[in-house]
């Protein structure tokens, strides 16, 4: 019987080990500049076709600005702004708009707006391959941001091919 719980203890033991040696070592999805690059484009490609000149930064998972581009008399402003919307989305794992208005009701969300880097303002989608977050991208210069994160989305839905 002692030596069943002993060999049961030493391959339980055995298995703990292993199952955290597995883990020290992760692969994860990131998006790559081709991706960004192409994201960023179709979002300024989506707000001129509605009339507004704005600028698109993409960031990968960890928030890294991979991408920017910004319109033809897109203010100066939009450059932070995108970047700030895109991080936030992508720390966030969450659209940008969504938290903005969960801030609004809420008032226990409404302590997000201290974080440094965040900014809660609609423009900012996350990019999911999958299930997986992969980046961010984040659109300002539209007049509202509900409009920026409709060019988003319409950006994000022109490579959802791309993100498998």
């Amino acid at each position: 019987m002692r030596r069943t719980f002993s060999s049961a203890l030493v391959l339980g033991l055995g298995l703990i080990a292993s199952a955290s040696h597995a883990q020290a070592v992760r692969v994860e999805k990131n998006m790559s500049l081709e991706l960004a690059n192409q994201i960023a484009a179709q979002s300024v490609a989506a707000c001129a076709a509605d009339g507004y000149a704005v600028t698109a930064t993409v960031v990968d998972r960890a928030g890294t600005v991979r991408a920017v581009q910004r319109a033809d008399n897109a203010g100066p402003h939009t450059l932070e702004g995108s970047r700030l919307k895109a991080f936030t989305s992508a720390s966030a794992k969450n659209n940008t708009l969504a938290m903005m208005e969960g801030a609004q009701k809420n008032p226990g969300a409404a302590n997000l707006v201290h974080i440094p880097g965040y900014l809660l303002l609609g423009g900012g989608l996350p990019v999911k391959a999958g299930d997986e977050v992969i980046g961010a991208v984040g659109i300002a210069g539209a007049p509202g941001g509900h409009l920026d994160d409709k060019c988003g989305q319409a950006a994000l839905a022109k490579v959802q091919g791309l993100l498998k």
